[in-house]
């Protein structure tokens, strides 16, 4: 019986990561055991940071929307407040993007949850 030789699997294995490291520093890029370290590394940086950003984004999206109620003389809670009881099934990234692009349509969404807010006040004094 043939020898089985496994140059072309460990070959092909090699090839892999060194493919992966593509773009680093140095040996990290070209030396095999030190590319695999990296290249766990990066991957573990990459799982987490997947779900990271979505925090991330969330985090931008109500400075955003805050920064555009502060200037109807709102806070961002209050503000989150009046939307829920004014019933505009909005997210934040929408309410976001209109504080940014279209102010005028996002001023008009500012004075429903104000309107929703003084209600619930005249509501919560009877």
């Amino acid at each position: 019986m043939a020898r089985v030789k496994r140059g072309v699997t460990t070959h092909a294995r090699h090839r892999k990561i060194i493919k992966l490291a593509k773009g680093y520093r140095g040996r990290s890029a070209t030396c095999f055991r030190i590319a695999i370290e990296k290249v766990e590394k990066a991957l573990q940086y990459a799982y987490r940071d997947r779900r990271r950003r979505k925090r991330d984004f969330r985090g931008l999206w109500i400075q955003r929307i805050n920064a555009g109620v502060r200037q109807y003389g709102l806070t961002y809670s209050r503000f989150m407040y009046g939307v829920k009881r004014a019933g505009i099934e909005v997210d934040r990234k929408v309410l976001a993007d209109l504080a940014a692009r279209e102010p005028e349509t996002f001023k008009a969404l500012v004075f429903q949850a104000q309107a929703a807010i003084d209600q619930a006040a005249v509501d919560h004094a009877a």
